[in-house]
């Protein structure tokens, strides 16, 4: 999963991006690495795959990787080609959803660029942006589909399918407002629009905002306001905060947390977060050689989860040997017992994988 980060300055995006790809490196399971200066790759924490370490104790363990890119250059004009902005809409063609770090603080400290808190404004300063860039690209196949209808009246319906998104674009409302029919997403397909992309908006307070004032803050309503008509997630948050735990070890990570009355970082919020909001699960696959969590889309059948191992898994797929992480549990661990117990299932091409199922792929080529 691949997230890019957005926001206007002072916003606070750089020091959550920080935090966030820093706390990574806290252990040892759990490695943190920079590709470049605005990349962190961080491994996804799941309990599951650490419970199957310590049971098989294997050469290799790899868990999944969430990599965050912190996406500078946005001025008004981006789409244009303003400032940096020809880099900053290729970065955002190439990641899966985007975390736009909005303000929800005031600080007479940290100017912001507009000169007063006004989130909507931010949102729509950045959406617009991205906006801007769809209706260049629709009216490019806008322009041609018109031109091939005239040949194909069948096309007819495509055209009107874009006229429609076009108006929508053009009323300043992104693509993930848009109602889209089955039909249309395979037609939109072709041409990825970047304001169709999925969004979590972070929104950054002060810390005694989110400790205790999170529903009163009225930059967090206005946030919420403006997802919810477009259907988008939103994530209360405080860099500060976040960047306060990034040296702890665990144990005092664990201890503030709950000083401030929360069950999880805002790294691991925001992972649960993407992975609901991209459709995703995990599998996993245990052995002496390696412990290992594989991502893929719910919905997934067993013969396209075993080709992410393998092109050669999904071309000669026999059966897959499947049991759920909670039956392994309940039977300590033991694969012979939760066998006699007839929990270790055969399934076949037409299996649609479930979150923490422990596979074992058959096949033949």
């Amino acid at each position: 999963m691949k997230l890019g980060m957005v926001g206007l300055p002072n916003v606070g995006k750089s020091t959550l991006f920080n935090a966030l790809t820093n706390a990574g490196a806290e252990s040892a399971n759990y490695p943190f690495c920079t590709i470049e200066p605005n990349v962190g790759v961080v491994s996804v924490p799941d309990e599951r795959l650490d419970y199957l370490a310590k049971l098989y104790n294997p050469k290799k363990f790899t868990p999944a990787v969430l990599e965050f890119v912190d996406i500078a250059g946005l001025v008004k004009g981006a789409s244009k080609g303003e400032g940096l902005g020809n880099k900053f809409l290729s970065n955002i063609r190439e990641v899966d959803a985007i975390v736009h770090v909005v303000r929800c603080f005031e600080d007479g400290n940290i100017v912001h660029v507009d000169g007063s808190i006004g989130p909507k404004r931010d949102i729509e300063t950045i959406n617009l942006e991205l906006i801007f860039s769809d209706m260049e690209i629709l009216e490019r196949r806008l322009s041609k589909t018109i031109k091939a209808a005239k040949a194909d009246k069948k096309l007819q319906v495509e055209v009107d399918f874009l006229q429609r998104l076009m108006a929508h674009l053009e009323s300043g409302k992104s693509a993930r407002a848009f109602d889209f029919t089955d039909d249309e997403l395979e037609m939109i397909k072709q041409t990825p629009l970047l304001s169709n992309k999925p969004v979590i908006y972070a929104a950054n307070m002060c810390e005694e905002d989110f400790s205790s004032n999170i529903e009163e803050n009225p930059f967090y309503q206005e946030v919420l306001e403006v997802a919810k008509e477009e259907n988008s997630a939103v994530l209360p948050i405080c860099a500060k905060i976040e960047e306060d735990m990034v040296d702890m070890d665990a144990e005092d990570k664990a201890m503030f947390l709950e000083e401030l009355g929360l069950k999880e970082s805002g790294l691991d919020r925001i992972i649960k977060e993407g992975y609901a909001l991209l459709g995703l699960i995990s599998y996993l696959t245990a052995g002496s050689d390696e412990v290992r969590a594989w991502t893929i889309t719910k919905g997934t059948k067993a013969p396209g989860a075993a080709g992410k191992i393998h092109t050669d898994f999904e071309k000669g797929f026999i059966r897959a040997e499947i049991v759920s992480f909670d039956d392994l549990v309940a039977c300590d661990g033991s694969m012979t017992t939760a066998k006699e117990k007839g929990l270790v299932r055969l399934e076949g091409k037409e299996y649609v994988m479930n979150d923490g199922d422990i596979v074992n792929f058959r096949f033949n080529v």
